[in-house]
């Protein structure tokens, strides 16, 4: 039965994410507003900050997208009926943003509903590593439920507890590569940019884990904290050995409106 279970998981899994990355392509490559009429449910919801709600909006959004736009996609990452992107979007603005978000497929095979986090490509990084480098496909398919617990713990000790004292029972002594701009590899490189954020008055406070989407050795967690003001925490960790050994992240400030009613998360 169990085998006949992870089949089925298996075929969703492949189903969500030729949606999502079709549905992608169509709107945000082709930059075809009928893709809409095609992929995205009547009911679709919208909490990102860029858009309003329903198809229309959505619509008018791809409609409006300059010449020179363009999705230069990193990572996938499914689980369920949701299906994670990681990519860096050119064209928004005048600088190239990097983000997540995030797609909920409904069972029609129609993207139903929407969450992303954007922030400005950052060239130099502490680390010499980019926002977006890094393993790309995830692996260890078979240990999903054992690293999504693992980071769900570490989130609650330490994200949301503040108890650092347990830090290398979940983080890598060995291997920790970072990715937040900010940030040097291994712990001492986050204990130094944690620092460095406490005295501008930005400390790292986690409130909320929203959502948390696992595949084998990828885990993203969607929170709700402060960061000197409000903001959505999206932190990618990868897992290697029961212990976390890389880390890309989007931290935004919350809107205090949106063009929507449906909050940011």
């Amino acid at each position: 039965m169990s085998n006949a279970k992870n089949s089925l998981d298996t075929v969703h899994t492949a189903s969500t994410v030729h949606t999502v990355l079709t549905a992608a392509g169509e709107l945000f490559g082709r930059k075809d507003p009928g893709a809409v009429d095609r992929w995205v449910a009547a009911d679709y919801r919208q909490h990102s900050a860029l858009a309003g709600d329903g198809p229309d909006a959505l619509r008018t959004l791809v409609a409006g997208l300059p010449e020179g736009f363009r999705y230069e996609g990193a990572r996938v990452i499914a689980d369920g009926d949701l299906v994670a992107l990681h990519g860096t979007y050119h064209g928004f603005g005048p600088d190239p943003l990097v983000a997540f978000d995030i797609f909920r497929v409904d069972a029609e095979g129609k993207l139903a509903e929407h969450w992303d986090a954007l922030t400005p490509l950052i060239k130099d990084t502490v680390s010499g590593r980019s926002q977006t480098d890094g393993p790309t496909e995830p692996s260890d398919l078979h240990l999903t439920e054992a690293n999504r617990a693992l980071v769900l713990e570490f989130a609650e000790k330490v994200l949301r507890g503040a108890d650092y004292t347990v830090l290398t029972d979940y983080i890598s002594t060995e291997t920790y590569h970072q990715h937040n701009p900010e940030a040097a590899d291994g712990l001492d490189g986050f204990g130094a940019a944690a620092a460095k954020w406490a005295e501008q008055g930005k400390n790292l406070v986690y409130k909320t884990v929203h959502r948390v989407i696992a595949q084998g050795d990828l885990v993203l967690l969607q929170s709700e904290g402060e960061f000197g003001a409000p903001v959505a925490y999206y932190d990618l960790f990868r897992v290697q050995g029961g212990k976390i050994v890389e880390h890309w992240d989007v931290i935004t400030p919350v809107p205090t409106e949106l063009p929507h009613p449906n909050g940011l998360f």
